[in-house]
């Protein structure tokens, strides 16, 4: 049986918060048609492996999805306080559940980004949010601004850290001028490498912060039934099956291992509404591939070997 103490808990940047490596995504939330108490049950499912943070946005689920997260804690409030919550803000959709947006674009004004959040705590019935992230880099962003917005919101208790999504190493550093930030939520897989190699891992290695992992299994697509022709997913595939077989663990776990593994130690993101795929990704947490394994994956991935 999958016990708590498989997911590791780690301080996310030097005067950050606790959270699990395992960080349960729930930007689908809305499309795995679960009744509020099966919501609850499955938030407890995740909080018996260890998985005690939760990662959200404002938009997910076309603006859906805090509600739904929220209408489960009403039913089962003790959790907010096993919980950690972390949501996004700064993108505005098209959406009949927003019929004022007009265009979707982003918005990282300091009105947007207060309101934001304080819709994002009345919608998943909390007080406060341990990490809200600008979702992505906008070319309007004003760093002054945004800090203001930040401060207010720590002030005010509705907040306790920020960080960004998605930003490149000089936009981080631009915004963690002005204000500290905890952590870079970005997307890397075996199928995505660009962060390994851009600056982005690094700068977060330099600072001590924690980045978050989204489409960590790369979107899906390592392990979808679908007949793919694509070379890069074929010579990943082949060698997760190779070392699945050799380790004798599931090829999902050995992909989140690979992420895990990198020393600016990484939290991942779950996608998945199924208890069996949580259960695998907290098996990430306790095996450790050899530098050989690590590098077979890297080389399969990048379709050739190292200099």
């Amino acid at each position: 049986m999958i016990h708590s103490s498989l997911v590791s808990r780690i301080q996310i940047a030097p005067q950050g918060p606790e959270f699990s490596r395992i960080v349960l995504g729930l930007w689908r939330l809305a499309d795995w048609r679960m009744s509020p108490q099966e919501r609850v049950t499955f938030l407890k499912q995740a909080l018996e492996l260890g998985i005690t943070t939760i990662d959200q946005a404002d938009i997910y689920g076309d603006y859906q999805s805090e509600t739904l997260l929220g209408e489960a804690l009403q039913l089962a409030p003790e959790l907010r306080d096993k919980l950690q919550f972390v949501s996004k803000c700064g993108i505005k959709l098209i959406s009949t559940a927003r019929p004022a947006h007009r265009i979707q674009h982003y918005d990282t004004s300091r009105a947007h980004i207060i309101a934001s959040a304080e819709n994002s705590l009345r919608s998943m019935r909390i007080e406060q949010l341990d990490v809200l992230l600008i979702h992505r880099p906008d070319p309007l962003m004003n760093a002054d601004e945004m800090a203001e917005a930040f401060e207010h919101l720590q002030q005010s208790g509705k907040v306790r850290y920020f960080g960004v999504s998605n930003f490149t190493p000089a936009q981080f550093e631009l915004l963690a001028a002005r204000f500290p930030l905890v952590t870079n939520q970005v997307e890397l897989s075996l199928l995505h490498l660009p962060p390994l190699h851009d600056g982005t891992l690094d700068l977060c290695q330099k600072l001590r912060i924690a980045p978050m992992i989204w489409s960590a299994l790369g979107g899906g697509d390592l392990f979808r039934e679908s007949a793919t022709t694509d070379p890069q997913v074929l010579r990943v595939r082949e060698v997760l099956n190779a070392l699945s077989a050799e380790l004798n663990l599931p090829a999902s776990t050995i992909a989140l291992s690979w992420i895990l593994q990198h020393p600016s130690h990484p939290l991942v993101l779950t996608g998945s509404g199924r208890i069996a795929a949580l259960k695998e990704a907290a098996l990430a947490c306790q095996h450790t591939l050899s530098r050989e394994h690590w590098f077979r994956l890297w080389c399969a991935s990048a379709g050739k070997g190292v200099d």
